[in-house]
């Protein structure tokens, strides 16, 4: 019967998938789904597969493995300072943390409301449940919708962020102080310790493992492993939860920048096997046979629906100083998403004696209803803007017969180009025929910051002196700007400065070698000339961000009738592509399309989500 239910198990697991495909299920998180299946073959259902031992060993790595893939969802760029001084004040960053500070504190008031009707005691335990957010649905949600990288998707995805990280600490102090070991509290500080003593034991030879790795050892996935049960079995020994230590595990992961095969890899073990078990079992071990026979605990239900979902209404009114009202009233919504946490947050407060297995039923029934309710509303109020199309920013330092030219040809539809002078009859002559043209009295370190000018993804430094592009040129790359391209002027080579500046990452423009270049190119292959020199067309650098084409054939790009891919650049490698080659995250293509298909294109794979 043991082996039974483990196949019936997994044969719903399988099941699932394919019937939400058949019926094209698209609202509803696979997860609930797999929680509704759960329940119709367990006991509150026809009652074919009985918990075991093999079972719930299963379970509780599938609860590991989910919060490991939390922890390894949190993009930590998106906590760094954003050039968008003009929304400084509304920035993502800002509007999640009043967004989530306004949901902790109407979950607490929910709490002590609760407790005064006599209807659940625990005020803290309500609190870390209602103010918890399901960090996977939220980050799939955005996906779908292709509004991860804009301003609306990364401040609800921030405020998820929170609303996992902030009641996972809090549920490890809940434990703590009602599991008798308040005085072992500090020990947890150990816990953190091991994870940056982890990161930093790690981070150098990381990039060697995934040198030596083959498909016989992985080790990328063997280390990840070692990761999650160093700090699962650590955790449990100070006296925090094991969930805590998963989490932090894949923070540590993250931070190590693992490759996205690595991140596909992990999230195929976790979700192709562990965390399906997970949820399924979930279901099964529901008793909503005496759930329902409760008059009291049926009561309990409605009030916990209403309940979660008053508890994310008010970021409605903070996301409303920069969105729409009905955008901000679904990304709302779409915080009300909480099943994640709220599982094993009431599997430790089950084994604590906190609360009852109904009242838990109660819970669980409750956060399934909001969690399809969520994202369903959410897709059904969310508009979408009007996206501006994905630009790459360009500064160019110096206004002269060199770059003005090449000022006004990059298209505006692809380049967002500010030009710097402090050449003041430059600037006075070029004023009319460049769009975006700053005089500065003084091009130095301070005046570039002060203008954020270092905000940008290419900086050109293009005096007609060298020794006015050489310091520039290093301060840029100092202040970290990604790509910086150098003009060398004189023929007459500094080899020490420019040797040092190639060490530094500078990119290195000779006018005179590309001059012998293109008449060596004009001689050998005089076909060369007419492709560079065409108006129609040219040959791009797009960067395939958007994970809707990744895994898929180039034949099977629904835009490549407008382009034609030559080379494509994967993992310090090129590749000859044919129609077969398969599309991977982070690949850089290079096509060649006209000037009137390119920005599409190019807006639909560069997206981020």
């Amino acid at each position: 019967m043991s082996q039974l239910s483990i196949l019936i198990v997994m044969l719903a697991a399988l099941i699932v998938p394919l019937l939400m495909a058949r019926f094209q299920v698209s609202n509803m998180p696979t997860a609930i789904a797999e929680i509704i299946i759960g329940i119709v073959i367990g006991q509150s259902g026809f009652n074919v597969v009985q918990m075991n031992s093999t079972l719930n060993l299963l379970s509780s790595l599938g609860v590991i493995v989910l919060i490991f893939l939390s922890g390894m969802e949190i993009n930590f760029d998106l906590f760094r300072r954003q050039p968008d001084q003009k929304a400084e004040a509304a920035s993502p960053v800002k509007l999640a943390a009043w967004a989530f500070a306004s949901i902790f504190i109407v979950s607490a008031i929910l709490g002590f409301l609760l407790k005064a009707l006599g209807m659940f005691n625990g005020v803290m335990l309500a609190t870390i449940i209602f103010s918890s957010i399901a960090l996977g649905v939220v980050i799939a949600t955005l996906k779908e919708k292709e509004i991860l990288s804009r301003p609306i998707g990364q401040t609800i995805l921030l405020t998820a962020v929170l609303g996992e990280v902030i009641p996972m600490l809090m549920l490890t102090v809940y434990a703590s102080l009602n599991g008798g070991h308040a005085g072992r509290l500090w020990l947890i500080v150990l816990l953190f310790v091991a994870a940056i003593i982890l990161l930093r034991r790690f981070k150098q030879p990381y990039q060697w493992f995934n040198q030596i790795t083959k498909s016989t050892t992985q080790l990328d996935v063997r280390l990840a492993f070692f990761l999650i049960f160093t700090l699962v079995t650590l955790a449990t020994t100070v006296g925090a939860e094991n969930i805590l230590g998963a989490f932090l595990a894949g923070m540590v992961m993250k931070l190590l920048k693992p490759e996205q095969a690595t991140e596909d890899k992990l999230t195929s073990i976790g979700y192709g096997f562990f965390i399906p078990i997970f949820f399924i079992t979930t279901g099964i071990k529901l008793n909503l046979r005496t759930l329902f026979s409760n008059p009291r605990a049926l009561m309990l239900i409605p009030v916990l629906v209403i309940c979660f979902l008053l508890a994310k209404m008010v970021p409605t009114f903070i996301y409303r100083r920069r969105f729409s009202p009905n955008n901000s009233l679904a990304g709302a919504f779409l915080c009300a998403t909480t099943i994640t946490l709220v599982l094993p947050t009431l599997q430790v407060a089950r084994n604590l004696h906190a609360i009852t297995a109904t009242q838990q039923d109660a819970f669980i029934l409750g956060a399934v209803i909001v969690c399809i309710c969520g994202p369903i509303t959410f897709n059904v109020l969310f508009k979408a803007t009007k996206e501006d199309l994905i630009k790459q920013r360009v500064v160019i330092i110096g206004a002269n017969v060199l770059t003005v030219p090449i000022t006004q040809q990059l298209t505006s539809q692809l380049y967002d180009v500010r030009m710097v002078t402090d050449n003041h009859d430059a600037y006075s002559t070029y004023n009319s025929e460049v769009a975006n043209i700053t005089y500065l009295p003084t091009v130095d370190e301070a005046s570039l910051k002060k203008g954020n000018f270092f905000d940008t993804e290419v900086l050109v430094v293009g005096f007609r002196k060298d020794d006015r592009n050489f310091p520039i040129a290093e301060i840029a790359r100092k202040n970290g700007v990604e790509r910086v391209i150098m003009s060398q002027m004189s023929n007459h080579h500094d080899f020490n400065n420019i040797h040092h500046l190639v060490e530094e990452g500078v990119e290195i423009f000779n006018p005179y070698n590309v001059q012998s270049s293109m008449l060596r190119a004009l001689i050998e292959s005089p076909a060369m000339m007419d492709i560079l020199t065409d108006t129609e067309h040219g040959i791009f650098e797009i960067t395939v961000k958007n994970r809707r084409y990744a895994g898929i054939n180039i034949d099977e790009l629904p835009m490549i009738d407008k382009i034609t891919i030559s080379r494509i650049r994967r993992d310090g490698k090129w590749l000859t592509p044919h129609g077969d080659t398969v599309i991977n995250a982070g690949d850089r293509l290079f096509v060649t399309a006209s000037y009137d298909d390119i920005a599409s294109v190019q807006a639909a794979l560069s997206r981020n989500n």
